[in-house]
């Protein structure tokens, strides 16, 4: 039997992990394992009680203070780890995550004001993480930071190529394993030792980096951080001796890369050969079928706009956005927006091709927005979206649904590189308001997207991401809930896909409630956990209250032509000897199917037909569940209430025979691991 494909890297940001560091892990690790790993921040609430670990291929606990992750996580949430990493899950815990991840952790002894000495629960490394390493630590400061030399234990990697000179990380504040050497037996290796004496007592060796297999999973803890990119390090306003630290650090990336790609292979990991390049925001387009409709837009927005020095901005609320002219464009610009595009490079400044371009605060980053306002984008202008055939094929399906008069999807924002459409769309708030029903953005590429619990939407070029804005009568509450949106947008988007073309209707697209999409894996067995189905898409719903009217941010994300991490419709269309998928069609049709299955929504209401629809489409016809927040109960899944949405679980009593009890279950309350059979309520 084949089992389901981990295809998560976990971040733990919540109490004691500091800023910087979490920053600096997804830095690294999404440059070395996307899109292979889907690489997500979680806090402590979601490992305590989201079912993660199935998913989860690797575990990180970066630097920051112990004594917040044992707060958070003693009891319930290490013994999730523990079980996770015995069930072949990887664990790394960097400085702060090296000293939760040992038997004891031995910090300043003696010192009143820093000393933090005491068992920990996790244990992976069977003895004491002793620190300081090197003296002259202090609470967020770089005031004792340093870059060690590291010698790299060549025996303990497949190959050792890139690993036979000593080379330095950045340092500060970690530990070293102490009695590495002796704790062979114990199945303890030493990955890299520090070279330079150290401030403490490491008994046999001088440990910086070890592995160990702990029952069917693997765990390296280090002192230093490897992880963390020279580049990424600022020296604006720093001392001399901290600018030499990021100069030294800067010097020796290609080791620490090095270093940093074999740790991940020890543990199993598809490691890019190449890292994976960190694309510069793109100019955004705003264009419409009619191309004069979009003066007309931007006209509306006037209360949002300033001008300065004759240039016109948009203040959004969360971010600023340039109206940019087309006299302003340079061709020089152009060319390079082009060639960008196409490479997946950086498009507005792009970088050496041999630097890796630093972390960005992308939320203060000026978004440059041109609006079309006398013909659509040309190909050069973005040569990843057809516009003309987008909105031509939005035009053929809204004959065919006789839906002349749409408005999902008039009006595209779309870039070849942005955050996330969802952050642009529902953070600017000031801009929201003045944002039609059904006005949509795009991109080809999503770095910063944004998702559910652990089900965030990483999205690597040949994946949909859109948002919609939709705004819905608060009079409708009672006739139309709002809850039923989402499961409005997930059949959207399955009938979209099966009624693309005529012979797609076979595509094996399911619904997993409430509003995930799933598909059957042509590669995976059907014995498999959850039958060989898999996540291709997923959607998100921001909802806020003004006046009259819910406004709701709806953002899908679908893979479409790209097959990592897990699969994608052109796979599933090429195994049944199909076409590969149009980006612009399949937006095209899952708008114009969106808008009609709202429009009869807010006249019906969710009545039977909209029910019978949307159980034909899902996975969980009577299918047996667990309820953990009914003391174990097994119930079969029955269907949803009409009125909130609400999902209906049967107990069942001996030999599985129906009780006459029945469970109702919100889908914003619980946590769902339906292919393990479980349901449980979150806190």
């Amino acid at each position: 039997m084949v089992a389901s494909r981990r295809l998560n890297v976990l971040v733990y940001s919540g109490h004691g992990a500091t800023k910087e560091s979490i920053r600096h892990c997804l830095y690294t690790l999404r440059r070395l394992l996307s899109p292979n790993y889907a690489v997500i921040p979680v806090d402590g609430n979601i490992i305590l009680k989201e079912p993660w670990s199935a998913t989860c291929a690797l575990l990180v606990f970066p630097g920051g203070a112990d004594t917040g992750y044992c707060r958070t996580l003693n009891g319930d949430g290490n013994r999730k780890i523990t079980q996770f990493v015995n069930r072949g899950g990887n664990f790394i815990g960097f400085c702060a995550g090296g000293y939760y991840g040992s038997n004891r952790c031995e910090f300043e002894v003696g010192d009143k004001k820093m000393e933090v000495v005491g068992d920990r629960e996790l244990g992976f490394f069977p003895g004491a993480c002793r620190g300081l390493a090197f003296p002259g630590f202090v609470y967020n400061s770089e005031a004792g930071a340093r870059a060690v030399e590291l010698k790299a234990n060549k025996d303990a990697f497949p190959t050792s190529i890139g690993l036979e000179a000593p080379f330095r990380v950045y340092y500060n504040g970690g530990g070293v394993f102490v009695d590495a050497e002796k704790l062979k037996s114990r199945g303890v290796e030493v990955l890299a030792s520090f070279t330079e004496d150290l401030n403490v007592d490491s008994g046999e060796g001088s440990a910086a980096v070890v592995y160990r297999r702990i029952g069917e999973g693997h765990v390296i803890l280090t002192g230093p951080h490897p992880e963390f990119a020279g580049i990424n390090l600022s020296k604006e306003g720093a001392e001399d001796n901290y600018k030499q630290v990021v100069d030294t650090v800067i010097a020796n990336e290609k080791p620490r890369t090095t270093f940093m790609k074999a740790c991940l292979r020890k543990l199993g990991m598809q490691v890019n050969e190449e890292e994976q390049p960190v694309p510069s925001l793109s100019r955004l387009h705003l264009s419409a079928h009619r191309p004069s409709d979009v003066g007309e837009l931007v006209s509306s927005w006037e209360e949002v706009i300033t001008i300065d020095d004759g240039e016109e901005y948009v203040e959004g609320g969360h971010e600023t956005f340039h109206l940019e002219k087309r006299s302003s464009w340079s061709m020089k610009t152009l060319k390079d927006t082009v060639a960008s595009s196409i490479s997946g490079a950086t498009t507005e400044s792009p970088a050496k091709p041999t630097e890796a371009p630093a972390m960005i605060d992308y939320d203060k980053a000026l978004k440059k927005v041109f609006p079309h306002e006398d013909e659509l984008p040309s190909y050069k202008e973005t040569p990843s979206f057809n516009h003309s055939a987008y909105f031509a094929h939005l035009q053929a399906y809204r004959l065919k649904a006789e839906e002349k008069d749409g408005e999902f999807g008039k009006y595209l924002l779309y870039g070849e590189v942005v955050t996330s459409t969802q952050t642009m769309l529902e953070k600017n708030n000031a801009l929201l308001k003045h944002l039609p029903d059904g006005f949509t953005a795009t991109a080809t590429t999503q770095i910063t997207g944004r998702g559910r619990g652990t089900n965030v939407w990483v999205a690597p070029r040949g994946g949909l991401m859109f948002s919609t804005v939709m705004r819905h009568p608060v009079a409708l509450t009672v006739s139309a809930p709002v809850v039923f949106i989402q499961y409005l947008a997930a059949l959207a988007i399955v009938t979209a896909i099966k009624s693309y073309e005529p012979s797609y209707s076979k595509l094996p697209v399911k619904l997993k409630w409430p509003n995930d999409i799933y598909a059957l894996d042509p590669d995976l067995d059907k014995n498999a956990e959850g039958g060989g189905y898999v996540k291709i898409g997923g959607l998100l719903i921001n909802t806020s209250y003004s006046g009259s009217d819910f406004t709701l941010v709806l953002g899908i994300g679908l893979n479409v032509a790209n097959g990592l991490p897990t699969t994608s419709l052109d796979k599933l269309a090429h195994a049944q000897g199909l076409r590969s998928f149009q980006i612009e069609k399949i937006l095209a049709k899952i708008l114009v199917c969106l808008e009609d299955i709202y429009r009869k929504f807010r006249r019906t209401g969710w009545n039977s037909e909209l029910e019978d629809i949307y159980c034909k489409n899902w996975l969980h016809t009577d299918q047996v569940v667990t309820l953990e927040t009914e003391g174990g109960m097994r119930a079969r899944i029955r269907g949803i209430t009409r009125d909130w949405g609400l999902l209906v679980a049967e107990e069942l009593g001996w030999e599985d025979r129906p009780t006459g009890k029945i469970v109702q279950l919100q889908s914003d309350s619980n946590s769902f691991d339906f292919f393990k059979g479980l349901l449980k309520k979150k806190l």
